[in-house]
């Protein structure tokens, strides 16, 4: 869970996730900017791209309570679960500045409108997997019609309102992302137990439908279309060579274990060295020449460029695949219900919410104390989950929500904030860039956090099982094998957020919202 911003950081209550909005060039292009909208007009543009937000981002959370379902009912493995966490997320953080500049480029309304028709078609396609394969697959399309989506809200926001009505946008916007990290796990739990039509886990992707076509009908009425005057060149190859990387690591960590470690899963890990070496002496290349790259090798240097870079992807990473695990733990461990389970899992979206505000009201006075501290209460929210798990009884429900209250606490501090405190230390020429690199790089970290924990957990899942452990124990243990891990990587992120600038640039007031990591 996470709370909320945009994809790249958004902090929303069941995976991680802020986002900033993808940004495209390092040089602004020129805008093609309709009037302002207003009245009733106004208000339905905003619900339209609010609304399309708030399903992205549920999608996102609702789909671990609703995992052991899957499980059960296509007969899913453990692999098969990571993947629809982890292929959604990187899919979709592959896709958000690609997005973005395909959005500047062919127009906001047009492409906003296209991603969530595809978000519509992939979402009855995941309702109608008949195999673990296709559901991987079809959440893979769903990640990357997300890619597509996400991107042009913020673009639709600040170039179809007045700049009062655009704050007052984006406050709901942020309100809409926290009701959706609140609304996620216990409406997967009351889908799931419900069994509407006896159609059971698929009616978290049913829901879907209906939302789109009505957010599609409205959209074209009511939808300005904006888009940047220029045109720039996609940097496809370099977002496939980074796509490739990122698949190369998480491919043999997701499998490895079902596999047994083949001494080709370790060829593909190596891989994705030389490949990163390739996608960075491309990306060198294009700077050169002039192009728009994926990623400016050149921020590197910017030590709070690379240190925020290495910061999120530890931090999203820890994140990445708790609340499945942590589902997996509550519904085969102690026996709840997905209800049950999202129930226990609220207190952590709740303790966002309350604190996401307030970290971005505070973040231009003391945005790297807040990130600090947000990360080492989420460390210390987990060693007390830790001592909770290993005692061996079962659980009580307080027992459970007061440490997950506190991590949500931590969450809502350091997720909002993170992507605008580092761009305050980024030359201001390369702020648009660098947010939308730091975006997905949140977002690949999760992806390979759910890769990484999960090889931890299953592991001892499958050693404690195999000696006769019931299973409170072995998942117990299970839990308690990646929590240490989680602990380490907020503690690192922390040390490394001590790199970052004191405070971010809008000194006086609280920046708009930044797209961060699912989830």
């Amino acid at each position: 869970m996470t709370t909320s911003s945009d994809r790249g950081g958004r902090a929303t209550a069941t995976t991680p996730t802020v986002q900033t909005a993808p940004q495209r060039a390092p040089k602004p292009e020129p805008e093609s900017q309709p009037a302002p909208v207003s009245g009733s007009s106004a208000v339905i543009a905003l619900a339209v791209v609010l609304v399309a937000s708030f399903m992205e981002l549920l999608d996102a959370t609702i789909i671990t309570v609703a995992a052991p379902a899957i499980a059960e009912g296509l007969g899913a493995g453990e692999a098969t679960l990571q993947w629809t966490v982890a292929g959604y997320t990187l899919a979709l953080g592959a896709g958000l500045i690609t997005g973005g500049r395909v959005g500047d480029q062919f127009g906001r309304r047009r492409v906003f409108l296209i991603g969530l028709a595809a978000f519509a078609v992939t979402s009855s396609a995941c309702a109608l997997a008949p195999d673990p394969a296709v559901l991987v697959a079809t959440r893979v399309a769903q990640g990357l019609a997300g890619g597509l989506m996400v991107p042009q809200v913020f673009g639709i926001i600040r170039s179809s309102f007045a700049p009062a009505a655009r704050a007052k946008a984006f406050g709901a916007y942020g309100a809409v992302l926290g009701l959706a990290s609140v609304a996620g796990p216990l409406l997967g739990g009351v889908l799931v137990d419900a069994d509407a039509f006896g159609l059971g886990w698929r009616t978290i992707f049913w829901v879907n439908v209906p939302v789109a076509a009505v957010g599609l009908v409205l959209g074209v009425r009511f939808l300005p279309e904006s888009h940047t005057t220029g045109r720039a060149r996609l940097d496809l190859p370099g977002a496939a060579l980074a796509a490739t990387a990122a698949v190369s690591v998480l491919l043999p960590l997701v499998q490895g274990h079902e596999w047994g470690w083949p001494w080709w899963s370790f060829a593909l890990l190596a891989l994705a060295v030389p490949v990163t070496v390739l996608f960075l002496g491309r990306e060198r290349r294009l700077v050169t020449r002039g192009g728009q790259p994926v990623l400016d090798p050149g921020l590197l240097r910017v030590r709070a460029f690379s240190s925020g870079l290495a910061a999120s992807a530890l931090f999203f990473g820890a994140i990445g695949s708790f609340f499945l695990l942590l589902s997996l733990y509550l519904q085969y461990g102690t026996g709840r219900s997905a209800l049950s389970a999202g129930a226990v899992i609220l207190p952590y979206a709740v303790g966002s919410t309350l604190t996401s505000g307030v970290g971005v009201q505070l973040a231009p006075r003391i945005g790297r104390l807040l990130l600090v501290t947000g990360s080492l209460v989420l460390a210390a929210s987990q060693l007390l989950l830790l001592l909770v798990v290993r005692g061996g009884a079962e659980p009580s429900y307080w027992h459970l929500a007061w440490p997950l209250f506190i991590g949500g606490l931590g969450l809502g501090l350091t997720s909002p904030s993170l992507v605008n405190v580092v761009l305050a230390g980024v030359p201001a020429r390369d702020a648009g860039a660098a947010g939308g690199v730091l975006t997905t790089v949140g977002q690949i970290g999760n992806a390979i956090g759910v890769a990484v924990l999960g090889v931890g957990f299953f592991s001892t899942l499958d050693e404690t099982s195999a000696a006769g452990a019931p299973p409170l124990t072995a998942y117990g243990d299970a839990l308690s094998s990646v929590l240490p891990w989680q602990i380490t990587f907020y503690v690192v992120a922390a040390a490394l957020m001590l790199l970052l600038p004191r405070h971010t640039t809008a000194l006086g007031g609280a920046p708009e919202p930044t797209a961060v990591p699912e989830k």
